[in-house]
């Protein structure tokens, strides 16, 4: 593998799939794309953003049996992930695969199973792992002291194409759960402890979306640690831009935050580039005198290394790529993928059953 080119089948071609498609495009030293996948139009328009090279499919199965790559990207909607990883799996496959692993529980640990049964790499995209501004917020919450109240929330007011989007997204996971694995695996990672206990409430503010499922959602998790954190969701144009990115963490020895004035602007909500957005690190000590008075100035941190969306699909695929040909331990990262996935689950069952859920 580690002198020829690693063939890969892209699967789904709507936000996330073009974006990994142009990072294997810039890769062409390493990575040859052999087909684009999917069941609309999006194939085509990728194709002509990509210099018309590719081949194109409608029927995934069809795809691989034709292609016999020797990697999938998997951008579909959730309820497919887990089918099409094992598909890809069995045929001999590695697989990146977009969040979340699967819909279910069982079916993320089945993924698993089949991808240490074929000795075959998995990567999950969770892309704010790859993102230096988050890595350095996690730092910071980390040295807060414990235990940490840590406050998150991404809605978005969503309309046009992401409305449609976000419906389609919306017959497999409600929004906490497709968003939230992020944050929990964020929360998970400042802690270093393990979620215990999860309440949520949700509501169906649509009737665009199956009578099963809400369009927004707040979860709040308590760890073994004492920690608590919240985490809130929302899709759809009647969901409010007001203080729609929240990021903000503190401890016993004071406080840490993203503060994105411009990825937190009117109009910004659903527009993918501020989902990821940090512009500056705000960091506050809880450090008093006598008086009561703060000893420490505040400090704000702005990184150099502030990278795109299109710039963070691009690292998350030089990790995958580079997982491939060194051979490296992903067990870690496929555990983390599932125990977040099962606490968004266990959220999802709170809101549907108005219990707290004990983990």
């Amino acid at each position: 593998m580690e002198n020829k080119k690693i063939k890969i089948l892209v699967v789904g071609c709507g936000n996330m799939g073009a974006s990994h498609a142009k990072a294997y495009h810039q890769m062409e030293s390493e990575v040859e794309i052999c087909g684009l996948v999917s069941t609309g139009k999006s194939k085509e328009v990728l194709n002509a953003e990509l210099e018309n090279k590719y081949k194109l499919f409608t029927d995934y199965y069809e795809a691989l049996e034709a292609t016999k790559p020797d990697a999938v990207c998997i951008s579909t909607y959730p309820d497919t992930h887990e089918a099409y990883s094992i598909a890809a799996l069995e045929n001999g496959c590695h697989v990146f695969l977009e969040k979340p692993i699967a819909s279910t529980a069982e079916g993320a640990e089945r993924v698993v199973a089949v991808a240490n049964k074929v000795n075959k790499k998995v990567v999950v995209g969770y892309i704010l792992r790859h993102h230096p501004s988050w890595q350095k917020f996690i730092e910071l919450a980390q040295n807060m002291g414990k235990p940490l109240v840590m406050r998150m929330n991404l809605n978005q007011q969503s309309h046009g194409y992401m409305w449609n989007v976000h419906r389609n997204l919306m017959k497999s996971l409600s929004p906490i759960v497709d968003c939230a694995v992020h944050y929990i695996d964020v929360m998970c990672q400042m802690t270093n402890a393990k979620p215990v206990q999860v309440s949520a409430i949700g509501v169906r503010l649509t009737d665009d979306i199956p009578t099963n499922n809400y369009n927004y959602g707040q979860l709040q998790i308590r760890f073994d640690d004492g920690s608590v954190g919240w985490y809130e969701a929302g899709w759809g144009p009647m969901v409010s831009d007001t203080a729609f990115f929240i990021k903000d963490i503190f401890g016993p020895k004071g406080s840490v935050s993203i503060v994105a004035n411009k990825a937190s602007a009117e109009g910004a909500s659903d527009h993918i580039d501020s989902h990821t957005k940090t512009e500056s690190l705000k960091v506050h000590y809880a450090d008093i005198d006598a008086e009561n008075e703060f000893t420490k100035p505040d400090e704000f941190i702005n990184l150099q290394d502030e990278p795109d969306h299109q710039e963070l699909c691009n690292r998350e695929q030089r990790f995958f790529i580079d997982a491939i040909k060194n051979n490296n331990d992903l067990a870690s990262h496929l555990e983390d993928a599932v125990n977040s996935l099962k606490v968004a689950l266990a959220c999802d069952e709170s809101v549907k059953t108005g219990e707290v859920v004990r983990l």
